[in-house]
């Protein structure tokens, strides 16, 4: 007992010194437990890597009752990047369902598939579930459509690894909130001492070296990234193993490192790559440590940001060989390795750690991002300086650590279907040089991202308030019948100078708020900014956002007319985007919190961010992009074909009335199923005809019924599933103020409107049909009828109803 405890302890030694010992090579690794469902489908069939996937249905691992509680599916759509198997099927669970599997004790990889599409009546944009395993929470109140990498990219798979003790199952759980899915599950066992380290080997402990940490059974990790660092992607099949191995995928680093100068990448097909003892071949795959990346001969470092979840313990694994041939000697090349500014390693030397070239070697560490005070996203960095050659890496494996209560769930992203860039922060190197090579870095790092400042500072710029001189050639001509300009002219580019001289060089004190893409800022643009001077006219942000007055606020509710002006206002600068402009503008992301209050409650559409010009006409209907917006108001047509219109527009503008109208969010997690979606239950009570159920109760004794009315079947077709059905913001702008003025004159009346020219007004419940733009008749009705005449009649500018820039560009 004496002599084993001696020889652990030597071997502990060794690999803290990072020596081998032995150079003796282990035979590849073989998986004992090696399970593969095709959840929802009904026979088995093979992976595009040949492995074949076993079928559910009526399978052992599934509980007995599992076809009264759940339900086989296949895809509405099969997305062209999307692998059949295992995305084509689908299990959908209405009720918690466990899967049980006999397995042997030891660490597992666990692999759980999901394809976010509509599969039958199941549209799993409104999932939300919990999934455990043995104790462990995986995932929480975990939305796949949210957590999926992009529209294009669909499909992805969450990889984790958890240890089932003897004489122990692992048990799988999900449980749905609304409704949980699952397109495929795998299960392979992992070497044991490979990830989950235990007592036999301590890892350097990031944020209070020496100290050592234990990596135990008793823990659960989550991979975030394994990167064939300077290579390209490695499929499964080429994963460590001859028949049975651990088929990890290792991706491409090029969307995480940050270079000062232009990276290469050496190859070394010919070398041979000779494991030892302590880096075998399952550690990682040849093909890894063939490939590396280093810097030019004009930099000195390496650096790599990675996007992690505050709140949790991390666990880097570096995996070094030197693959340069002539680097023989030791000392050839030395460099420091830096975590989150923390000097992890202060010499490096890979020869000196392995004995020569051609010898993979890995080192690992363990890290704590802080929450300060709450979870969030966080950037993780990875950073290697030079000592004397450039530095180098061949792979990198980033896991996540279950925390004190076994978990490892976290919020899902936020709701905006879109990427924005990642600040950029000083590196431990030049953190130590003069500060005025910290601010050419910091302009460094702006330059890099500058079409997205530009275009997002450009948009959120003010302009002075002015009218056409009159007699003057106008560059705006009437929109005919709608009451909102119509620009003949290009819109204005704004240099980069003016804008420094409208913000005054981005002062701190002009920030009005953060944006996708950074800082938000007041500014004003005159004939006198040219010439240099500016003047900084009082904030006129007052009332913020439309938000902040109709739920999860305290402040005062509004009234129905003054909630009924503003729609009206916001439904005026919508429709200037689409046809008061040269070229027509789709918003992309009208929500509440984009539709600003000024001090007089004008409404002031804002945020321009996702812009993009629309279509040109003739043939071209729509235009192919990218799915951008916010959940819970993106247009499902949108969203299915990815074929952008302005009516995607008024889809995001209906659940927007619906929000005014219930004065509640788009998107409640924690209400049942048919509740969680705004836009899908307002459909589902306007069908029944309990709308008046779900009204704001603020609103009580406030709305003439002929108003509700009108307001609700123009918000109804405006979430039409079509968007050939729904109608034009000209269409909506008329209709709202119709609707004002039967409100108006219902109260003018002391709450009665009489029928006149033979129009009868009744409530709730019938259909008032869009009316056509072209008719005066459809607004403004005679003297004898006691309506109001519109307020279209007066001119409106582009600056009465945008927050941001005058005639904004689409991206």
């Amino acid at each position: 007992m004496q002599f084993k405890i001696m020889v652990s302890y030597v071997l502990y030694l060794l690999l803290l010194l990072h020596i081998s010992p032995t150079t003796a090579a282990a035979p590849a690794y073989t998986a004992t437990d090696f399970i593969l469902l095709n959840c929802g489908s009904s026979s088995n069939s093979n992976d595009s890597s040949r492995r074949s996937w076993d079928s559910d249905e009526r399978s052992r691992y599934a509980p007995s009752n599992a076809a009264t509680i759940s339900t086989p599916s296949n895809a509405s759509h099969q997305h062209p990047s999307v692998h059949q198997v295992p995305y084509e099927t689908v299990r959908v669970f209405t009720s918690p369902f466990t899967y049980t599997f006999p397995v042997l004790a030891g660490p597992k990889f666990l692999r759980l598939y999901f394809y976010p599409d509509i599969y039958s009546t199941f549209n799993t944009t409104l999932s939300f579930f919990s999934v455990t395993a043995n104790g462990f929470t995986l995932l929480s109140n975990f939305s796949a459509f949210l957590n999926s990498p992009s529209p294009s990219n669909p499909s992805f798979m969450k990889e984790f690894i958890i240890n089932v003790e003897e004489n122990q199952r692992l048990y799988l759980t999900f449980s749905p909130n609304s409704f949980a899915f699952v397109n495929g599950i795998e299960i392979i066992s992992v070497p044991d001492i490979l990830y989950l380290r235990g007592n036999d080997v301590g890892i350097k402990f990031v944020d209070t070296m020496p100290q050592i940490y234990y990596l135990k059974n008793d823990t659960a990790l989550e991979n975030l990234y394994r990167l064939n660092v300077g290579g390209s992607d490695v499929e499964i099949q080429d994963d460590s193993g001859p028949i049975r191995g651990m088929f990890r995928a290792w991706s491409q680093d090029e969307d995480y490192i940050r270079a000062l100068d232009v990276s290469y990448t050496p190859h070394a097909d010919d070398i041979q790559i000779n494991y030892t003892a302590e880096t075998l071949p399952y550690s990682a795959p040849e093909i890894v440590y063939k490939t590396s990346r280093k810097m030019g001969n004009e930099s000195t470092s390496l650096d790599w940001r990675f996007l992690v979840d505050s709140g949790f313990y991390y666990l880097l694994r570096l995996h070094f060989c030197e693959i340069q041939l002539e680097l023989e000697p030791q000392n050839d090349r030395a460099f420091k390795i830096y975590i989150d500014d923390k000097m992890v390693e202060a010499r490096v030397d890979v020869i000196e750690w392995t004995g020569g070239t051609g010898v993979p070697i890995f080192t690992d560490y363990i890290t704590w991002v802080p929450n300060d005070g709450r979870r969030g996203k966080k950037d993780l960095q990875l950073y290697l300086g030079a000592l004397l050659w450039p530095p180098l890496l061949n792979g990198l494996e980033i896991f996540k650590l279950s925390d004190s209560n076994r978990n490892l769930g976290t919020a899902n992203p936020e709701p905006v279907i879109s990427s924005s860039p990642t600040a950029v922060t000083p590196s431990p190197l030049e953190k130590m040089t003069s500060k005025k090579s910290s601010l050419i870095y910091v302009v460094t790092g702006s330059v890099t991202t500058a079409l997205a400042v530009v275009a997002a500072v450009s948009f959120l710029i003010f302009r002075r308030r002015r009218r056409p001189v009159k007699g003057s050639v106008s560059s705006y001509s009437r929109t005919r019948g709608s009451g909102v300009p119509q620009s003949s002219d290009l819109c204005r580019h704004l240099l980069l100078e003016e804008i420094k001289s409208a913000t005054d060089n981005f002062d701190d004190n002009f920030v009005i708020g953060k944006g996708g893409f950074g800082n938000v800022y007041k500014g004003f643009i005159s004939d006198a900014s040219r010439s240099g001077s500016t003047t900084t006219p009082p904030l006129n942000m007052a009332h913020g956002n439309l938000c902040d007055h109709l739920y999860n606020s305290e402040n005062s509710p509004l009234p129905w007319k003054q909630r009924l002006g503003i729609c009206i206002g916001a439904a005026k600068g919508l429709h200037y985007l689409h046809s008061g402009t040269k070229c027509a503008i789709i918003h992309r992301d009208v929500k509440s919190t984009n539709i600003l209050l000024d001090d007089k409650w004008i409404a002031k559409v804002s945020d321009f961010g996702l812009s993009k010009a629309g279509p040109t006409g003739g043939d071209h209907t729509h235009v192919s992009t990218l799915v951008k917006g916010s959940f819970g108001y993106v247009d499902p047509e949108y969203y299915m074909r990815q074929q952008l219109t302005d009516k995607s527009d008024v889809y995001s503008f209906g659940v927007v009335l619906f929000e005014v109208l219930c004065a509640r969010p788009a998107i409640i997690h924690s209400l049942p199923r048919e509740q969680v979606n705004l836009a899908e239950w307002a459909k589902t009570c306007y069908g029944k005809g309990t709308i008046e159920q779900i009204i704001d109760s603020n609103l009580e004794g406030q709305i003439a019924p002929e108003s509700l009315s009108k307001f609700v079947e123009t918000a109804i077709r405006c979430l039409r599933d079509k968007g050939i059905e729904r109608p034009t913001m000209t269409n909506i702008v008329w209709s709202l103020e119709f609707a004002m003025q039967l409100q108006e004159a219902y109260e003018n009346r002391g709450g009665h409107v009489e029928a006149d020219g033979g129009i009868s007004f009744v409530g709730v419940g019938t259909s008032f049909p869009l009316l056509d733009s072209g008719s005066s008749e459809n607004v403004s009705r005679s003297k004898s009828s006691g309506l109001p005449t519109s307020s279209s009649d007066q001119k409106v500018m582009s600056e009465d109803v945008f927050s941001e820039l005058m005639n904004p560009l689409g991206r």
